[in-house]
This record gives C-alpha cells, sequence and structure tokens, in this order.
C-alpha cells in the first residue's frame, strides 16, 4: 500500500483517505438510520406490551433491510398536478442536508494518521471546522427547504398546510435553539466542536456543560427545540395524521417517501450528535482522567472514545422514543406559545446569567 501512494502527493493522500472517511461515515450513518427505526418499533412494541417486529431474521434484525426492499420495489406515483422539478427536488435537499451536517462531528478522540510519512488524517472526523458549530445549523436550517418545497409543489391542501407549520415551527424554534448553545459557546470561547469538548475533560462527568458548567437550562430548551425542529413527539405537527392524513408527504411514495423518512432518522442521530458534543463531554469518558490515557493500549484506547460516544447517541435516541410513546401531541397555538412565550425568554435570560457568572468567576 505505501508503494502504490509513494507517488502521490500529500494533497492526493489527503483526498484519497477523505474520501474513504466520507464512504464510511455515510455507510455507518445510514445503518444507524435503518436500525434506529426496527430500535423505535421493539421499544414502543414493548412499552404498549406488544412484540414489534419479530418475524424477518432473528428478534426481527433483518426488518430494516426487508422495510428497504420493499420501498425500493414499490409503485412510485407522481400525480399530474405537482410540479415536477421542486416535487422531485424536496426529498434530495431534506435527505442531503441531514447527512451532509454528520460531517464536521468528532465521533472520537484526535487519532491522525499517516501513510508513507505524509498526507496526516484524522480518523474521527470528515472535516474539523474552526465554525463546526455554525456549519451544523446552518445545514439543518437550510433542510426546512426541502419540506417547503415538497408541500407547495405538491399541490395538495394537506401536504402545503404541513409544510406551511414545519417552516413556521422552524423558524420558531431555530431562535431558542441557537441562543441555547450561546452559553456553550462562552464558556469554550470558541464554535470549534473539539474545543468544546476539550473544556469539558477535565474532570470527567463533572466538568460536562450540563453539570460543571451549569448549563441544565439550556440543555432543557435545546431539546425541547431540537424536537421541535425534528418534527418529533410531541411536536410532529407539520405530519399530524388526525389533522393533515401525513402533512408535506402526503402525495409521496416509494423511495421519495423513504428519502423523507431517512431525513427525519438522520436529523434525530444528528441533534443526538450535537447534544452530547456540547453538554455531555462528546467522545470524553464519564470517569476523566481515572482511567490513563494509554488504557489497553493503542488500538483500545481510540475505540473506547467512540464507544462512550455511541452509548451516549444511544441514550438520546432512546429518550426520542420514550417521549413519543408517551406524551400526546401538542396543539398548533400551544406549539407557537411555548416556543415564543416560554423557550424563547428563558434562553435569553440563560446567555445573561452564564455571562455574569463567567464575568464574575474569569
Amino acid at each position: 500500500m505505501t508503494h502504490l501512494l509513494d507517488g502521490l502527493s500529500n494533497f492526493q493522500i489527503f483526498l484519497l483517505l477523505t474520501i474513504v472517511k466520507v464512504v464510511v461515515v455515510l455507510v455507518i450513518t445510514l445503518t444507524a438510520v435503518a436500525y434506529t427505526v426496527l430500535l423505535e418499533r421493539k421499544v414502543i412494541g414493548r412499552m404498549q406490551n406488544r412484540w414489534g417486529p419479530s418475524r424477518v431474521g432473528p428478534f426481527g434484525l433483518l426488518q430494516p433491510l426487508v422495510d428497504g426492499i420493499k420501498l425500493f420495489l414499490k409503485e412510485d406515483l407522481t400525480p399530474l398536478a405537482v410540479e415536477r422539478p421542486l416535487f422531485l427536488a424536496a426529498p434530495v435537499i431534506a435527505l442531503a442536508c441531514a447527512l451532509i451536517s454528520i460531517a464536521v462531528v468528532p465521533f472520537g478522540a484526535v487519532e491522525r494518521v499517516y501513510i508513507g510519512g505524509k498526507g496526516g488524517v484524522d480518523l474521527f472526523q470528515i472535516a474539523d471546522v474552526n465554525i463546526g458549530l455554525l456549519v451544523i445549523l446552518g445545514i439543518t436550517s437550510i433542510g426546512v427547504y426541502g419540506i417547503a418545497l415538497s408541500g407547495w409543489s405538491s399541490n395538495n391542501k394537506y401536504a402545503l398546510l404541513g409544510s406551511l407549520r414545519a417552516t413556521a415551527q422552524v423558524i420558531s424554534y431555530e431562535l431558542a435553539l441557537g441562543l441555547s448553545l450561546v452559553g456553550v459557546v462562552l464558556r469554550a470561547g470558541s464554535l470549534r466542536l473539539r474545543d468544546i469538548v476539550a473544556v469539558q475533560t477535565t474532570h470527567g462527568a463533572l466538568s460536562w456543560n450540563i453539570f460543571g458548567g451549569f448549563q441544565f437550562v439550556a440543555f432543557f430548551i435545546y431539546l425541547m427545540a431540537a424536537y421541535a425542529e425534528t418534527n418529533r413527539s410531541p411536536f410532529d405537527l407539520p405530519e399530524a395524521e388526525s389533522e393533515l392524513t401525513a402533512g408535506y408527504h402526503t402525495e409521496y411514495s416509494s423511495m421519495k417517501f423513504a428519502m423523507f423518512f431517512m431525513a427525519e432518522y438522520a436529523n434525530m442521530i444528528t441533534v443526538s450528535c450535537v447534544a452530547t458534543l456540547l453538554f455531555f463531554g462528546g467522545a470524553s469518558s464519564p470517569l476523566g482522567h481515572m482511567l490513563p490515557d494509554d488504557f489497553g493500549g493503542p488500538v483500545l484506547s481510540a475505540i473506547f472514545p467512540v464507544l462512550w460516544f455511541v452509548a451516549k447517541i444511544f441514550g438520546f435516541l432512546f429518550l426520542y422514543i420514550w417521549v413519543r410513546s408517551t406524551l400526546p401531541r401538542f396543539r398548533y397555538d400551544q406549539l407557537m406559545d411555548f416556543g415564543w412565550k416560554f423557550l424563547l425568554p428563558v434562553a435569553m435570560a440563560n446567555i445573561v446569567a452564564t455571562s455574569l457568572v463567567l464575568a464574575i468567576t474569569g
């Protein structure tokens, strides 16, 4: 392998390794999306005293594969009255925005790989951007264009109402979500995700922003706003079945519907990644430095942070599922009142309080 790369420049090696990372992360993310759906169906089934998928494969583990094949083989219907270019582009925009934001997430410790003594690349992050947090917020905000276009281009009143709801909902809760993260940024003094994680690694769980940074109010605001941003229960008004049939994707079928479905669960994973990075120390251990950094040798010391990161994400996904199976859907006026009259003022108060504390202690 080294001999084959001898004739390549540093940039070519960097490009090659980055493409490999993109493919690996994309495959892992899409697999995680598929099995998050299975996890949700199994967990909600247990909470409602039923089995959930259990027939296809051992314990129903092949159910996501069968569902994917079914959606791929279903007839792809396009109504005659739709605005065809935008109708086709909408699910692509939604899924692309959901997947792109994963690129700046550091899901492990800093591990640089060198091939042939050159072309150093971070093994556990695709792109280490110094404004990584802004990149994630910007890309996820663009995702609402896919929903808005799907409702307008469908030429269906239920789809249009669903997309209008989603647009108003995202605008409302995006403010509270962004403001809830200001306290975290003030404490870290940086928008780079690795810098934000580094501030939380001194004393294990006691250094995490939710505990050591006293950002539990910000975390609550972030969590509520994230549920609304991802159109999940109890804020799933844009696709409320009892009111709008299926909301913005009423007219979609086959793989176009599957793309919206995948985008929703990919956004859940992104939200969980951001919450883990900003409030729960990212890939750092809750034990802090009680275990030596080289514990278990170089391989295990590189794998353990990834396992911590995955465990924290799993906890957030389980919380998503638990909330869906427990809480009823809000009314739309309650949804908007909660965002503008409660979350937004509390988020602004949290910024003032965090600024005062940092000014006094700083």
